[in-house]
């Protein structure tokens, strides 16, 4: 009698997939244990899954305030996913095998490749060791920074675990904070005049959400910026765009009565975190419908591919803006920096906006029509989780479970990225019949 041996071949994006999954669901267990809570009970398994999903999508929407949620263990646990999450499941793996002496096979290459969004299989290990030393070095000095402040007035002990903690969380873009004390879910309102903190959490912010690819061709031309690749130069152009035009807005309309240090720091945040950390330091309810709206764009665009944040990814906003210029103007093809952008690119990046509009609208108009909610701070939430950033109205502790499970799938899908879970799903199929051609009327 034969033997049957079935032999299941994952695609490297099912893998990607797995992995994040995986890894949630490890966390959700080691959450819903007793001494992760501070009550001393065991966290429900939504809770637990909840906050699990949020911290290795490295997004920062949480049900229980993370101060007097968790205990130590539990603080540690979420520590130690949302370091997973940013640096990025696969990238860990990887790690591991390469301190344990084990030679990496073309396929774990292949894998690395899609997982940081490198250009080439090629120097994929030394890029996987430079992400180690430039993760390690960027929370190691953010750390130092945030340290005085936080030893101030926490203690020592207290305060350098509050500053390793902040540190972590807002290079990796999560959001997650320790400043409940005073009031739960605060975040760092109490740090809103705070120079130190606010430099050093929005340099964090920025630094992780440019990409290790980014800085990778920075340290290696410094100065020369004409030698810079054409992704590096629209990240960086972009970074700034969507930095100080936004700032430009708060610091004029939404913060006019705030004295001049904290209405400019106000304003320099509120630009810096919805793409995608999610710290925040004024209340989000306080602002205009308008400002909602624009922190809603910010929080769908943001930070760029291969990095620690999530969204749409800059790149993505930019090609589409570089695609409308060239129909406005009459352009056969997309320029950027004098470079041709190329159709498939332009598909690509067409077909992640309608992913991300359609998932954040539908979502959003399920979520109010469940909760019986207004449907502005429905799409700011739902927003917020698939642009995994963490910014909130105060709502999402008070939802409904059908509410939270839509809020999961949306922070795992902008956290793996929706080509990702779209080439996971379908099956590559290589064009052999070049079909009749017919045009049809558009605008």
């Amino acid at each position: 009698m034969n033997r049957l041996r079935t032999k299941i071949r994952l695609s490297t994006f099912q893998v990607i997939i797995f992995s994040f999954a995986g890894v949630i669901l490890i966390g959700a267990l080691l959450l819903c244990l007793p001494f992760a809570s501070r009550d001393g009970c065991a966290a429900s398994f939504e809770d637990a899954l909840f906050t699990s999903t949020s911290a290795v999508c490295v997004t920062g929407l949480i049900v229980r305030d993370t101060w007097w949620g968790w205990t130590v263990f539990g603080r540690t646990v979420i520590l130690l996913l949302i370091q997973a999450g940013g640096m990025g499941v696969v990238t860990i793996a990887i790690l591991i095998s390469l301190f344990s002496g084990r030679k990496i096979s073309l396929s774990q290459r292949t894998l690395m490749k899609e997982a940081i969004s490198a250009e080439k299989i090629g120097g994929i290990v030394r890029l996987t060791s430079f992400i180690l030393k430039f993760t390690l070095a960027a929370e190691t000095l953010g750390a130092l920074f945030l340290a005085p402040t936080f030893c101030r007035h926490y203690g020592a002990v207290r305060g350098i675990g509050f500053a390793v903690f902040h540190s972590v969380s807002a290079f990796c873009n999560a959001g997650f904070d320790l400043c409940g004390e005073p009031e739960p879910f605060s975040s760092l309102t109490a740090y809103a005049a705070s120079v130190p903190v606010n430099l050093t959490v929005m340099l964090l912010i920025i630094v992780g959400g440019l990409g290790f690819r980014t800085w990778e061709d920075i340290g290696r031309h410094r100065q020369n910026v004409g030698r810079y690749q054409l992704q590096t130069k629209v990240i960086l152009s972009m970074t700034l765009f969507l930095i100080f035009l936004p700032a430009l807005y708060f610091y004029f309309f939404e913060f006019r009565g705030e004295p001049f240090g904290e209405r400019l720091l106000a304003s320099l945040f509120q630009a810096v975190t919805p793409r995608t950390a999610g710290f925040n330091t004024v209340d989000e309810t306080a602002l205009s419908e308008t400002g909602k709206m624009v922190i809603i764009f910010l929080m769908l665009i943001g930070g760029a591919p291969g990095s620690t944040a999530g969204g749409m990814k800059t790149t993505t906003a930019a090609v589409l803006l570089a695609s409308a210029v060239a129909v406005f103007r009459h352009r056969q093809n997309a320029e950027m920096f004098r470079r041709r952008v190329e159709a498939e690119v332009i598909r690509k990046a067409a077909a992640l906006l309608l992913m991300y509009l359609l998932l954040f609208l539908s979502a959003g108009m399920v979520i109010s029509r469940v909760e019986g909610l207004p449907l502005l701070p429905c799409l700011f939430e739902t927003a917020s989780a698939i642009g995994t950033v963490g910014l909130t109205l105060g709502l999402t502790p008070g939802f409904s479970l059908v509410s939270k499970v839509i809020l999961m799938l949306l922070m795992f899908f902008g956290r793996v990225g929706g080509l990702t879970i779209m080439f996971a799903a379908v099956s590559y199929r290589s064009d052999c019949v070049t079909l009749p051609r017919e045009d049809i009327a558009v605008g």
